[in-house]
């Protein structure tokens, strides 16, 4: 008769590897989700608008060949020129409606509508 094997560690070597993918695969889409991003391409905001929870993290990203800033028109924030693919963040405290605008190209505008 042969003798049984101890599955235990097997079964527990690949439970916590499924584990870990899982926590990693979710933790991945929670960042996604939590960390909306504003695109700065052909002059213009994309989305020109977009509504966040407080204390929520936005991300603009310039995919424009010409540096562009994000300016709060209530000054609350002030991003440097940012050459193409550079990145400016801003985490949102409170409720309200951010309206912002490119420093450079002033016709380019968007808002940020904090919400609970």
């Amino acid at each position: 008769m042969k003798a049984h094997r101890n599955l235990a560690p097997i079964a527990y070597t690949g439970l916590t590897g499924l584990l870990t993918f899982m926590l990693v695969t979710l933790s991945n889409i929670a960042a996604a989700v939590e960390t909306p991003s504003i695109e700065i391409t052909k002059f213009t905001f994309a989305p020109k608008e977009i509504t966040v929870a407080p204390g929520t993290k936005v991300v603009w990203t310039n995919r424009d060949e010409t540096p562009h800033t994000v300016s709060a028109a209530d000054k609350t924030f002030l991003s440097k020129a940012m050459d193409t693919d550079d990145r400016y963040e801003y985490t949102f405290a409170s409720e309200g409606d951010f309206s912002y605008f490119c420093t450079l190209h002033p016709f380019m505008t968007g808002v940020v509508h904090v919400r609970k």
